[in-house]
C-alpha cells in the first residue's frame, strides 16, 4: 500500500483519475473489458467528474460494480447511493453493464444477483473511501474480516448514520436507515488495484487510526495496508495527524 499527500480535492482528482484511467484502459487492452467497483458519497465528487471527462475512454467495455446501498431507501430519495451512481458516472459515461444495489429491492435477492454476478471473474480496479469511523464500504467497526460473501447484510452503528446527516444526505439521524448491503473486506481485497480517495479534516482521527496504529476490524480500512496495489490519496487535511515517520513507511509499497 502506498500513501500519496495532496494538496487539495482537485490534485487528488487529477492523480486519482489519471490512475484508474490507466488501470481500465490497460484491462480493456488485455482482456477485452474492464470490471470496477465504484464508492458513492461526497470524497469522490471531484474525481469522479475528472474521470469521467477524460476524453478517449470505451465506456461500453467497462463492467460497474455497485459497492454499497442503503436497505430500504428508494432510488428517489437524495441519499440514494443509485442515484449517485447514475447522475455522477452512469449517465454521464453510457456505461450499461452494471449490476446496482438497488435499495428497496428484497436486499437477499439482490444479494444473491450480486454476488453471482462478481464472482464471474476478477475485478480489475475498486474505486473506495475511508469513513469518519474507519469503515470501508459500509463495515464499520468491528468488521468482519473473514466471511468471503462478496456482498453481505449489515448494521450501520451510529457514527456512521451520524456521518451521512452531517455531509447533508439526511436531514436528522432518525431517518438514516440502520441497514445496508455492502460488499464484504475480502472482496474489495480481491480487487487487482484500489483508489482509496480520503480527502477532509473530518477524516484526520479515522486516517491516524488506520494507518498508525494496527491493522483491526477496530480500524477497518487498516486492512488495505495489506494490499499489494492499493493507493490511498489524501489532502493536507486529512493527513494533518500522521507523523512523518508513518508517511515515509508509506511511501513506497509495502
Amino acid at each position: 500500500m502506498i500513501l500519496r499527500v495532496f494538496e487539495d480535492k482537485s490534485s487528488i482528482a487529477r492523480a486519482a483519475a489519471a490512475q484508474a484511467t490507466e488501470a481500465i484502459r490497460s484491462a480493456i487492452t488485455m482482456r477485452g473489458r474492464a470490471r470496477v467497483i465504484a464508492a458513492t458519497g461526497a470524497a469522490q465528487f471531484e474525481f469522479l467528474e475528472t474521470l469521467t471527462t477524460t476524453p478517449g475512454m470505451d465506456w461500453q467495455r467497462v463492467e460497474l460494480f455497485h459497492l454499497d446501498e442503503y436497505i430500504g431507501l428508494p432510488e428517489s430519495h437524495p441519499a440514494s447511493f443509485c442515484k449517485f451512481l447514475h447522475e455522477r458516472l452512469l449517465d454521464k459515461t453510457g456505461i450499461s453493464n452494471h449490476h446496482l444495489l438497488t435499495g428497496n429491492s428484497d436486499p437477499v435477492e439482490i444479494v444473491r444477483l450480486a454476488t453471482e454476478a462478481i464472482a464471474l471473474a476478477p475485478v480489475d480496479v475498486a474505486f473506495v473511501g475511508i469513513g469518519e469511523n474507519g469503515h470501508l464500504a459500509f463495515n464499520d467497526p468491528p468488521a468482519d474480516f473473514q466471511t468471503e460473501k462478496p456482498y453481505i447484510i449489515v448494521q450501520l452503528d451510529e457514527a456512521c448514520r451520524q456521518q451521512q446527516v452531517g455531509e447533508g444526505w439526511f436531514e436528522k439521524l432518525s431517518d438514516v436507515p440502520r441497514q445496508a448491503i455492502s460488499m464484504s473486506v475480502r472482496q474489495i481485497l480481491k480487487s487487482r488495484d484500489i483508489i482509496c480517495i480520503v480527502p477532509d479534516a473530518r477524516k484526520a482521527r479515522a486516517i491516524h487510526a488506520c494507518f498508525s496504529g494496527e491493522v483491526s476490524p477496530l480500524a477497518p480500512a487498516s486492512i488495505l495496508r495489506t494490499h499489494s496495489n492499493a493507493i490511498v490519496y489524501l489532502d493536507q487535511h486529512s493527513a494533518r495527524l500522521l507523523s512523518p515517520d508513518t508517511l515515509s513507511a508509506f511511501a513506497a509499497s509495502t
